[in-house]
């Protein structure tokens, strides 16, 4: 179960995939992951960590709440 915080980009990527996404894909200036008709915009590669706001951010336009988040 990931918790709620700084997070490594590559682990991010694991979980969004365990979460049912596809990708990453690559296209204009941030890679992106799909799932159904729900298109979520990743951060580079060249960002490592990931901090708990952004994470926040990620998971608000994914629909993933932090408590869905941490049952993983």
């Amino acid at each position: 179960m990931p918790p709620f915080g700084p997070i490594k980009r590559t682990d991010l990527i694991k979980y969004l995939r365990k979460w049912g996404f596809d990708g990453p894909y690559s296209g204009g200036k941030h890679p992106f992951m799909l799932r159904g008709d729900l298109t979520l915009t990743i951060p580079n590669p060249h960002q490592k960590e990931i901090g708990r706001e952004f994470l926040s951010r990620i998971l608000r336009q994914a629909g993933i709440s932090k408590e869905e988040w941490e049952r993983l």
